[in-house]
């Protein structure tokens, strides 16, 4: 019997605009938690300070801790005409040259050879090929590149966010390390040391991987077919040491609980011939509904966009009519949605 075609259009719902956050809760932690039971479809309305009451000891808390970088560059090309530049991916890197995959505003007329400068004698880019919709560039910089990033680059917010952010660190997790991110792992924006305190003192195992996020994760799906929409490679990294103590927690049927769809997907994506394999690797993963999770048990996770990647994968994970049931009676609850919004427990 051939399976039924998965429509975009059923995974659509109502979002009046003034429920869409446009800055973070005063307090990252004052933010508020809706729960929902994946097999019963209940749902009970919290705090995010709740957040450790529904962990128990042994549940291992899996987190991604990369950081964001400021990926937005604006430039001008030797005419004087203006480009915007959005980083993607890194690709290799020498003492005073880096390759990036970027989206550049406006790109029609960037051909291979033609030079962007963002700052005399501190950065400037040249465009090495297309690829797609994106570009190759050959930045050249004096320094750190990561110092002078820090110094010339903002942090790139979700178009639907239209104010700017006074306090970059509110689109970084407390716990992020390093990485390349080019978008926050949201679901982690809600913590603080205090909330971390408390989870650890209920005997729950918190675990490190990184996963750097690209601008695919966010990229629309096109079709309405959505067995067609192909997702861009993310490079992420789990360490041997983290994949055995998982692989030992699976097996002794403890809670394998991801804090953030892009810690599930990692997850997922390195679990291979039996079990989570530890090292650096790549991951185009598109998980909809149909899919088999092989590790984690439970999400936290916050609200995502009707019709996107983020949402399917959610209901592939909670069941479509239970995640819609649940958005739903957010937006009756107005609850704040996207990035800077609140967040949701899934188990």
């Amino acid at each position: 019997m051939q399976r039924k075609k998965i429509s975009l259009e059923d995974f659509d719902y109502f979002l009046p605009k003034e429920l869409i956050a446009q800055s973070p809760t005063k307090s990252r932690d004052t933010s508020r938690l809706l729960h929902l039971k994946k097999d019963s479809g209940s749902i009970k309305h919290l705090n995010f300070k709740d957040f450790p009451s529904l962990l128990k000891e042994g549940d291992v808390l899996i987190r991604n801790v990369s950081k964001v970088i400021p990926a937005r560059l604006f430039g001008r090309k030797e005419s004087g005409a203006k480009i915007e530049i959005l980083l993607s991916e890194r690709l290799s890197e020498t003492e005073n040259s880096i390759l990036y995959k970027v989206i550049a505003k406006p790109a029609k007329r960037l051909k291979p050879g033609t030079k962007i400068i963002f700052e005399e004698a501190l950065l400037s880019a040249q465009v090495v090929k297309r690829e797609g919709e994106l570009l190759i560039l050959e930045f050249c910089f004096n320094g750190v590149f990561e110092e002078v990033l820090n110094k010339l680059g903002k942090i790139p917010l979700p178009k639907y966010i239209k104010q700017e952010l006074k306090d970059k660190d509110r689109y970084q997790t407390i716990y992020a390390k390093e990485g390349h991110s080019v978008a926050a792992p949201t679901a982690g924006l809600h913590f603080t040391e205090k909330i971390i305190e408390q989870i650890k003192k209920k005997g729950v195992e918190i675990l490190d991987i990184q996963l750097d996020v690209g601008l695919g994760t966010f990229a629309p799906i096109r079709d309405n077919d959505i067995e067609k929409h192909k997702m861009h490679k993310e490079k992420f990294r789990i360490s041997k040491n983290v994949a055995e103590k998982i692989n030992s927690a699976k097996n002794e049927e403890r809670r394998i609980v991801a804090i953030g769809t892009t810690t599930l997907r990692a997850l997922e994506s390195a679990f291979i011939e039996g079990e989570l394999q530890g090292g650096d690797f790549e991951t185009d993963i598109f998980i909809y509904p149909g899919f088999k999770f092989n590790l984690v048990d439970a999400l936290l996770t916050n609200f995502h966009l009707p019709k996107s990647s983020l949402i399917l994968l959610v209901s592939a994970f909670a069941g479509k009519d239970n995640i819609l049931q649940a958005y739903n009676i957010a937006v009756k609850e107005k609850y704040r949605f996207f990035s800077f919004g609140d967040a949701m427990f899934i188990d």
